[in-house]
């Protein structure tokens, strides 16, 4: 996990703790009702930060009893305010390597079984592919731009991504999407589509990619090419002139 996550996780419990040990002052037209709903949905933000950044397993009896003792200016605080981020660091460190670990190994059982399946090819770095219409001979290059159609989903069955959702297809350079893709979409030719079973390795790796794509995700991807646009040709280099031998 980044360490721009655990900055915000620190962020948002220094805004939470600063705002509750204020004296609290009663403001001219906001009702009990608009206090309660906008606490909880604090409550519901600090609670997705927390698990984003996976650390959702906390004991939230003793996050309770730090915030007050803060609060009340307790000043024997069994932890510095200033030792508490790299604490944090720390965590999410292992957090995650063990997140590391338990996704690898259900990848690996994934790719082993699936890569013995009608028509599962995997290439050298991992890729699996299956080409559903081998489409004409068109294939695009790392440097074209292709345009697609898409569904992304991950092991689960959940889908993170699709433009036939969102209606309407989408264009982007070869070489500016993951590897999986750059490498996937290149063993079929225009109007071709296949499925894809990308590594993390090959995809956003550690990265969470909103909420239904989490850090070290496998991801599979019907994938519909539609069309390829090559790349302009670069002009060649001018070859200079040769000079007059001297005399």
């Amino acid at each position: 996990m980044k360490i721009f996550k655990s900055l915000a996780v620190c962020a948002l419990c220094a805004l939470v703790v600063a705002s509750c040990g204020k004296k609290t002052t009663k403001i001219e037209g906001v009702s009990q009702a608009e206090i309660d709903s906008v606490s909880y949905a604090v409550g519901v933000s600090f609670g997705g930060m927390l698990k984003a950044s996976s650390m959702e397993g906390l004991n939230y009896g003793v996050i309770m009893k730090a915030m007050k003792a803060y609060m009340s200016g307790d000043t024997t605080l069994k932890i510095k305010e200033a030792d508490c981020g790299p604490i944090i660091q720390r965590y999410m460190m292992k957090a995650q390597e063990a997140m590391a670990k338990v996704k690898q190994a259900d990848e690996k059982k994934f790719m082993s079984e699936n890569k013995t399946k009608d028509g599962v090819k995997e290439t050298a770095d991992g890729l699996q592919y299956k080409i559903e219409k081998p489409g004409n001979d068109n294939k695009p290059a790392p440097e074209d731009t292709v345009e697609v159609n898409y569904k992304g989903t991950t092991l689960d069955g959940t889908v993170f991504d699709s433009s036939y959702e969102r209606g309407e297809t989408v264009k982007f350079p070869l070489n500016a999407v993951i590897r999986g893709w750059t490498e996937g979409l290149q063993l079929i030719g225009e109007g071709g589509k296949a499925t894809l079973w990308i590594p993390f390795d090959l995809g956003y790796g550690p990265r969470q990619m909103g909420p239904k794509l989490p850090a070290y995700s496998t991801l599979i991807f019907n994938v519909e090419l539609v069309k390829v646009t090559k790349a302009a040709a670069k002009p060649a280099a001018a070859v200079p002139s040769a000079k007059p031998a001297a005399k």
